[in-house]
């Protein structure tokens, strides 16, 4: 295996350092072609039972895919590139093995692009702001956002809080103050179902002005009324796509990191390499199209290998701080003199150089 050696800090490291390939011994295209069945929602039994592999270096494979797609997620999404227009945010109810977990999810309704996504035992006010700062890390400063979100009361703090900025109101001394931004709506539609079938449905406008609301929906292409239907679509894209979201199954979650890296890969492979179907037949006439390339992130549909193998830019490497006593300066010693240099006693003073 090939390695390299920095010229900064001066150690050596492998051709695979930074990408999900790192220190395996298997072959390569054995790893894609696992981690390309787990996006598609094949169980972990059943891939263990086809290509005779253990539990564990299955589950170890997973994980580590998942932690290679976050790292690539908040390179690519979360660098505040982006003109939302439109969100809608929603949570999923899994159950777990003992335990009941909450996935927060949110996406970008023009783009079809997932956003941001949370993993919590507590549906609480903690995971609506978690969720919602991963989606303000998304988003341009102080540009027009319309949040959809069902029915849940956290929400439209939690939206507030996460879009604001800090304003000074007064000249001279003084703090500045926190304010929402100006052209920020907030709408909550809640559904009522009888016999598992919707009978009423209430829109509610939260925050904002009706007109700005509607010219926002209308300019993201996401129906002609206030909705949450595309995170409902991609909820159960999700609930497809990972084994351990199916509702009834004996593969249930035992840990939160297992969720939350299998949320990361199925998440990003949404995004960067399955082509979406409406996407290709409005935005690019027919022609493979992605959530990240309606985005403007990426101009191609990404593999499965091209993805595990992407190398995001580590941190600029600093030198560590010198801890004790300075080093004592040495003697000087003569050019023209070849003479050797002499123990000096305690409290004797140096020669100086001629």
């Amino acid at each position: 295996r090939p390695r390299y050696r920095c010229k900064t800090c001066g150690k050596s490291f492998s051709a695979y350092q930074g990408t999900m390939f790192e220190g395996l011994r298997k072959p390569r295209s054995v790893i894609v072609i696992v981690v390309t069945l787990l996006t598609y929602g094949c169980p972990l039994q059943a891939i263990v039972h086809a290509f005779s592999l253990d539990e564990r270096t299955v589950a170890s494979w997973r994980d580590r895919a998942g932690v290679q797609c976050q790292k690539v997620h908040e390179e690519l999404v979360e660098q505040g590139r982006l003109d939302l227009v439109h969100v809608q945010a929603d949570e999923i109810r899994v159950k777990g093995r003992s335990m009941v977990v909450w996935m927060g999810l949110a996406m970008m309704v023009s783009t079809r692009l997932w956003l941001a996504g949370t993993v919590s035992q507590t549906r609480d006010r903690h995971l609506a702001d978690r969720l919602l700062r991963h989606v303000r890390a998304c988003a341009q400063a102080l540009r027009a956002v319309l949040v959809a979100t069902d029915g849940w009361a956290a929400y439209p703090n939690s939206i507030k809080r996460a879009f604001r900025e800090k304003v000074k109101e007064t000249s001279g001394r003084g703090r500045s103050r926190l304010r929402v931004w100006k052209d920020l709506c907030i709408v909550t539609v809640i559904k009522r179902t009888e016999k598992k079938r919707v009978v009423e449905v209430t829109r509610t406008l939260t925050y904002g002005t009706p007109d700005r609301a509607d010219a926002l929906l209308q300019r993201s292409l996401g129906g002609s009324v206030w909705n949450t239907a595309f995170i409902e679509r991609i909820n159960g894209t999700f609930r497809e796509r990972l084994a351990v979201l199916t509702r009834k199954c004996r593969h249930a979650a035992r840990r939160l990191r297992a969720l939350e890296t299998g949320m990361y890969l199925v998440g990003c492979t949404y995004n960067l390499c399955f082509p979406h179907h409406e996407l290709s037949k409005a935005k690019h006439w027919g022609f493979p199209c992605t959530p990240a390339m309606a985005a403007e992130l990426s101009d191609h549909p990404w593999s499965i290998s091209e993805l595990l193998s992407y190398r995001v830019a580590p941190p600029p490497w600093v030198a560590p701080k010198r801890r004790g006593r300075p080093p004592t300066c040495p003697l000087p010693v003569p050019t023209s003199s070849r003479r050797p240099l002499l123990r000096l006693r305690k409290g004797a003073l140096c020669p100086t150089p001629s």
